[in-house]
């Protein structure tokens, strides 16, 4: 069986970890240790803030529909109860957007729940 070289395949995988770091500072776009490191760390940074970016939004989703609701005498977390007891299944982002973009519907929600 002839022999196998690795060289190629060493220089390819260099050269991909160099590609994924371009664009970062100092050493760690260009020696390969402290990229290889860089890019450890920044995928686990990744993964973690896709899942802080899901909490985020929804925060944000909250302070919306609490501000909305606040001009009709409701808190959010009264205005979320009372859509549960009215059986209205519209998750915060569609609430929010509502509260936002189409005034006249989230007003005939809310007026809907205090019933």
């Amino acid at each position: 069986m002839a022999r196998v070289k690795r060289g190629t395949q060493h220089v390819k995988h260099r050269k991909n970890l160099l590609k994924k770091t371009k664009g970062y500072k100092w050493g760690r776009k260009s020696k390969i240790k402290v990229a290889r490191i860089a890019s450890i760390k920044a995928g686990a940074y990744a993964y973690r803030d896709r899942r802080a970016n899901k909490r985020n939004f929804r925060r944000l989703w909250q302070v919306r529909i609490n501000a909305a609701v606040r001009q009709y005498d409701l808190s959010y977390s009264r205005f979320i109860d009372l859509l549960k007891k009215a059986n209205i299944e519209l998750d915060r982002k569609i609430l929010s957007q509502l509260a936002m973009e189409h005034e006249a519907v989230f007003k005939k929600l809310v007026e809907e729940v205090k019933k």
